[in-house]
């Protein structure tokens, strides 16, 4: 399939269409890549143009066969090779964190938005949060340390301590430091 027909079943990018009332089937693989910095490449090149990558990006979609490009007659995989989303700043508003991705996305860290520690295809332990239709999102190294600026050590009872902070009433984790390890 052509990028120019894909595009053709959208008629913008600034909206996030109704990925989960569409159930095209799939079609096969298409030649998309992107790359754990978040930055896409088609066929081994990178993307140019901002507002495709946008549009694009406003298609994903996390399904059982993998990430899939979606419109409401056709349905794509693509390869990521971590999350296709970064998270590029983090925000202190009336008590709650709020996010946003290098896409403009903004989320409230709250029950429907956890941050996750999990491992990076570099085999590093940074937190992720999910951003929308079961795609996650990887903490930026600033957002990273700055959320961890923000942060307190809580104690749990098999004597690790975990690092994390309350944001949307819930405990968000952003690490765990050994028992013993703690300062």
């Amino acid at each position: 399939m052509q990028i120019d027909r894909l595009l053709h079943h959208c008629d913008g990018a600034a909206e996030i269409p109704p990925l989960d009332q569409w159930h095209p089937p799939l079609l096969g693989d298409m030649p998309l890549f992107i790359q754990a910095d978040g930055q896409w490449q088609h066929e081994g090149r990178p993307f140019t143009r901002p507002q495709l990558v946008r549009l694009l990006a406003s298609l994903l979609r996390q399904d059982p066969e993998g990430t899939c490009l979606v419109t409401p007659a056709e349905r794509w995989r693509i390869e990521v090779a971590d999350c296709p989303f970064v998270i590029v700043d983090a925000d202190q508003r009336d008590g709650d964190w709020w996010l946003t991705t290098h896409y403009g996305d903004q989320l409230r860290l709250d029950q429907s938005h956890v941050l996750q520690v999990t491992t990076t295809p570099e085999g590093e332990d940074v937190p992720q949060v999910n951003v929308r239709f079961g795609l996650a999102g990887r903490l930026s190294r600033n957002v990273y340390y700055q959320l961890v600026d923000a942060a307190e050590t809580r104690e749990s009872a098999d004597g690790h301590c975990d690092v994390g902070l309350w944001s949307g009433g819930h405990w968000q984790v952003l690490g765990v430091i050994a028992a013993g390890e703690a300062p």
